[in-house]
């Protein structure tokens, strides 16, 4: 990846290479950022029996359902700088996300949590449950017996959501434009780059070498996702 992003840095202009920058910024700080709460809500939602659950679903998904610049408009009411928690986060910390790079990470968090919740989920409920409850048998603590059995059977699943979301952040565009703008440096990842590029005179070239870098960036993801999850279920047989 990194003697790929070198060989990019020859081949783009200044520019496109700051686009390029920024978004592998977003969408990495994306999926950390969602990664805690993405694999809180999917255990919640595969163990969890309780009243609201499927109120619970089907909100996690609405993001999937919701065109993306309505994800971006409700994001503006409320995390802009007049907004509820934007005018909070403003004035008690001094955070400012709309019209930011960290407004765009958080756009595209929102767009790729449904896809990383699904695929955490998914693995959680196919870890059989006899294993822990053996471990409970044993005398081991909850907290221990997610750790130490549940967590690493499921954690192919954590780490196909993982990709998912960083794939997602990659390609967002929509909800991101609506919240943050396209501001060249700050906020213009390579969608919006390249919608840029489309929309100018002589822009053609320009798309078409961020669109080879994007196609790049996803299928590296991909194959590392892919060996990822191959050596893990290694070590899972192996022990």
């Amino acid at each position: 990846m990194t003697n790929m992003l070198e060989t990019a840095g020859a081949w783009l202009s200044p520019d496109e290479w700051t686009a390029v920058r920024l978004s592998l910024l977003v969408a990495t700080t994306a999926m950390l950022a969602s990664l805690p709460f993405g694999l809180a809500v999917a255990f919640l939602l595969a163990r969890g029996k309780f009243w609201g659950r499927s109120l619970l679903d089907a909100a996690v998904h609405l993001p999937l359902i919701l065109p993306p610049v309505v994800t971006g408009y409700l994001l503006l009411i409320w995390f802009g700088r007049r907004g509820p928690v934007g005018q909070l986060l403003y004035d008690h910390f001094g955070i400012v996300l709309s019209f930011r790079w960290t407004g765009a990470a958080l756009a595209s968090a929102v767009m790729g949590f449904p896809l990383m919740v699904r695929a955490m989920r998914l693995s959680i409920e196919a870890v059989d449950r006899k294993l822990e409850d053996a471990a409970g048998t044993l005398g081991a603590n909850p907290v221990w017996v997610f750790a130490v059995v549940t967590l690493p059977l499921c954690l192919p699943g954590i780490l196909a959501g993982m990709i998912l979301s960083f794939a997602k952040a990659m390609g967002e565009f929509g909800a991101t434009i609506t919240f943050v703008s396209n501001i060249p440096g700050e906020t213009q990842t390579l969608p919006s780059a390249i919608y840029t590029f489309t929309q100018v005179p002589g822009g053609d070239a320009g798309a078409m070498r961020l669109t080879l870098i994007s196609i790049a960036i996803s299928v590296a993801a991909l194959f590392a996702s892919e060996v990822m999850a191959r050596l893990v279920a290694r070590r899972i047989a192996a022990a």
